[in-house]
């Protein structure tokens, strides 16, 4: 049952039962036979067929939420087991948004250092992707916002507030400031993120309430390719300081605060609420607590 309910997981994160397939490790015949024989062992029909994924049905929905206790009690268990006989092993998935990917370093690198048989994967995501992945038991645990839009019924541990420079040109358009409000941002060439990300849909939030509307003469969902524009002398963007910081700031690219107002978020980690929590987890969380003393203590 536990492979059958694996498969109706990995159908509801893909929506597609080849992909779901290749994500169980197994041939699309396995996995529809095996959600065959889960529909008769329970008496419903719990997908939608036709051609191709159509969803599922009401009983099928009620059946994943089940699903996912039980695949995720199951996982634990052979964990704890698993570490109670060699220590703490395992793959430990994680997703940032895109603004705290260089933070995830000071958690893996320590976290590595004392759980060396642990193995990691990171993705980058949206916030709300990341909770979506909370949900569906892709991931184990996200850095995101944790102040801003909902995030559910998640526990959170906030790590520190993202706050905002306009990175520009020492002789680009405001490149001489010691500050610039963001009102006065509707004059600069911008760049900046997509808008299906949280850290955009904050600034786009500010620019209005200071009367000016967003519009980027650029949009990417990398930092990276927003840094190298800005690098070229001829753009500018507006990212968090601890960001603008680890990208690497020099004679090219000035910092300069935003104020008027001068706004901060938090940035956290989300896991997700269960007991008993996943060991591998538990370690996660206890490693950033102490990484939110350092920034506190910083």
């Amino acid at each position: 049952m536990i492979d059958k309910f694996e498969y109706l997981l990995a159908l509801a994160a893909e929506h597609h039962f080849g992909r779901a397939a290749e994500t169980c490790g197994v041939t699309q015949q396995t996995l529809s036979a095996g959600i065959k024989h889960l529909e008769e062992r329970l008496g419903v029909l719990l997908v939608q067929r036709g051609s191709r994924f159509q969803g599922f049905t009401p009983e099928g929905e009620r059946v994943l939420a089940y699903a996912r206790r039980i695949v995720a009690d199951n996982r634990a268990l052979l964990q704890e087991i698993g570490s109670l006989k060699r220590g703490l092993t395992g793959h430990l998935r994680l997703a940032a948004i895109p603004t705290a990917l260089p933070m995830v370093a000071r958690l893996t690198t320590p976290y590595r250092r004392r759980h060396p048989g642990v193995r990691f994967s990171i993705r980058s995501q949206t916030s709300v992707e990341i909770l979506e992945a909370l949900k569906n038991l892709e991931i184990d645990a996200g850095l995101t916002y944790v102040d801003n839009e909902p995030v559910g019924r998640v526990t959170t541990i906030p790590l520190y507030a993202e706050s905002y420079r306009l990175l520009t040109a020492p002789n680009g358009v405001l490149g001489d400031r010691a500050s610039v409000t963001w009102a006065e941002l509707a004059d600069v060439p911008l760049c900046l993120l997509t808008p299906d990300m949280q850290n955009r849909r904050i600034i786009d939030q500010h620019l209005r309430a200071a009367g000016a509307e967003p519009a980027p003469t650029l949009e990417s969902n990398s930092m990276i390719v927003l840094m190298t524009h800005v690098r070229t002398g001829e753009w500018a963007s507006v990212m968090p300081a601890v960001l603008a910081e680890t990208l690497g700031l020099d004679a090219i690219v000035r910092a300069i605060p935003i104020v008027e107002p001068d706004v901060s978020y938090k940035i956290g980690l989300v896991v997700p609420e269960r007991e008993p929590p996943l060991l591998m987890v538990s370690a996660l969380v206890a490693q950033a607590r102490a990484l939110a003393a350092e920034f506190k203590a910083s």
